[in-house]
């Protein structure tokens, strides 16, 4: 494992409270008939994280830090610059929100007591794991997380024991039932997150420097890529089996956190609250810990500063989004739909990240012989188009209700 980390460090980003949640969701309210989303999902997480990974390790840039360099001379430059400051940042806040509201729940769960107060312990919490300023303190903790929340998921799983063949069935005929098309871009959303495009890129110019061989770092970043990727889809499976066994099978309505709980009672008896709430808490901490992380470099990429994580401007960028988000998670009324609504988002903005990371993965002058062949240009494109088309689904429905008085 000394060989590995910035893969799992962008696991810790997208299995936090809003994947829990929105997993959770989509097998209680559709049973298996939304895993062929998940599985899209992990498979445009590879594709996009690889290129993220590849333009990291050859051209030794973030991904801001490459829009700068491209949008150089070109009118475009400003207004690229000012949607990824304002794109991720206000993402990334929302998606901070979603985070610390579910570490908070989760607190709650285990303790007792106002999740408000447990809010702003989190957002302290956060505040000084990132005042560490190393990027590898960082990434030991949050590996150290993301094996927490792996044996929880899947222990939880295992009692449930789900169907294989309408496992199957559900990833292999893509299906839209009624009510559907929200749950489907928040879970598009909360795996293939558009900040962890900036932050892969940064994380493995810091992880693996000029000193190890190009092609032994390319090749040991797509393996550490595939591997994290996929444990991750393990793990978000885990919570849609769950929750298809426990709600969506005997009729029980999810429409609370606690519920998510609760109602896990027949398959784990009286660990399943303990259980729940200690992954939740796990999730919201680690991807609490990213959000501000790859928000800071994402800003310093593109406006040309320094990329240091202990640099005031940095710790400023991800100190604004953390108390942006423990502010907005101690006055908010519901975690379940602040934290579907932050996917839902990060779902709308990625179609933008990921069209900016193929003009940059195009460019020889950055990549050289990196750059990409028709197959990733192909399947990058593939993951623009289904994600536009599903986003666009989704505004004509809610017009649609809208206009109806519905």
């Amino acid at each position: 494992m000394k060989r590995y980390g910035p893969g799992f460090l962008v696991v810790a980003a997208f299995i936090g409270p809003g994947t829990v949640t929105t997993a959770s969701l989509a097998g209680a309210r559709f049973g298996y008939d939304l895993v062929w989303a998940l599985v899209f999902s992990v498979l445009a997480t590879i594709v996009l994280q690889e290129m993220a990974a590849r333009l990291g390790l050859v051209s030794r840039r973030g991904l801001g830090q490459a829009l700068r360099t491209v949008f150089a001379d070109s009118r475009l430059r400003l207004p690229v610059c000012a949607l990824v400051v304002v794109g991720i940042g206000g993402g990334n806040a929302a998606f901070e929100t979603g985070n610390i509201t579910g570490a908070a729940a989760g607190l709650a769960l285990l303790s007792g007591g106002p999740a408000q107060l447990w809010a702003l312990g989190i957002g302290l919490l956060v505040v000084c794991l990132l005042a560490l300023g190393t990027y590898r303190a960082i990434e030991r903790c949050l590996l150290v997380l993301v094996l927490g929340m792996s044996l929880v998921f899947v222990l939880t799983a295992l009692p449930a024991r789900p169907s294989a063949a309408e496992l199957i069935r559900g990833a292999a005929w893509p299906s839209l039932p009624a009510d559907s098309a929200l749950l489907v871009v928040a879970l598009i959303g909360t795996t293939v997150v558009p900040y962890n495009l900036f932050l892969h890129a940064d994380a493995v110019r810091e992880r693996w420097t000029n000193g190890l061989p190009q092609p032994t770092a390319l090749s040991i970043a797509r393996r550490d890529t595939w591997l994290s990727v996929s444990i991750g889809g393990v793990m978000t499976l885990a919570v849609v089996s769950t929750a298809a066994s426990a709600f969506f099978v005997r009729g029980i309505p999810l429409d609370n956190v606690g519920a998510m709980a609760d109602q896990l009672t027949p398959l784990l008896g009286s660990a399943a609250r303990s259980f729940f709430a200690a992954g939740l808490l796990c999730a919201g901490i680690t991807s609490a810990i990213t959000a501000p992380l790859a928000a800071a470099y994402a800003t310093a990429g593109v406006l040309g500063w320094q990329r240091d994580l202990r640099s005031w401007r940095l710790r400023a960028v991800g100190g604004v989004i953390v108390l942006i988000g423990t502010g907005l998670a101690v006055v908010g009324q519901s975690p379940v739909a602040a934290i579907i609504v932050a996917q839902a988002i990060n779902g709308v903005l990625l179609p933008v990240v990921a069209v900016f990371l193929l003009i940059v993965m195009n460019r020889r002058e950055l990549l050289g012989q990196h750059t990409n062949g028709r197959l990733a240009n192909l399947s990058g494109t593939l993951v623009v188009v289904v994600v536009s088309a599903l986003g666009l689904f989704q505004l004509w429905t809610a017009a649609g209700r809208l206009l109806s008085g519905g």
